[in-house]
């Protein structure tokens, strides 16, 4: 009998395997991405401190579409580039927390690129 295999399960799996690599630290923090069904958020983060220093999201007041879709996508990324540039962060890991380089995950990596940051 086939079973049938959990793709939450499977993308964690591939997260924790990465994050065994991936750790951001002061002068080159980690931007980490999440997706949800209903809202995108993102999190520049410092490892070594243990602290956010920028995040953005669907949730907040400057993005226009309340959606989990690529237009969302590309607001979130604007917009975390904008608050990077305002704490003086140029550089990022990019942390893509065990999604596909595909469609919204694809979508807020460039337009945080287009916003400044470098990854």
């Amino acid at each position: 009998m086939i079973k049938k295999t959990n793709r939450k399960l499977e993308r964690e799996k591939r997260h924790a395997r990465v994050r065994n690599k991936v750790s951001g630290t002061a002068e080159r923090p980690r931007l980490c991405i999440y997706k949800s069904n209903t809202n995108i958020y993102a999190q520049i983060i410092d490892d070594v401190a243990g602290n956010t220093l920028v995040q953005a999201s669907t949730l907040d007041k400057e993005v226009k579409t309340k959606k989990s879709n690529l237009e969302a996508a590309k607001e979130v990324g604007t917009l975390i580039a904008k608050r990077a540039a305002s704490k003086k962060i140029k550089t990022v890991v990019y942390d893509r927390s065990g999604y596909i380089y595909h469609g919204i995950v694809k979508e807020l990596a460039e337009a945080a690129r287009e916003g400044g940051l470098e990854f």
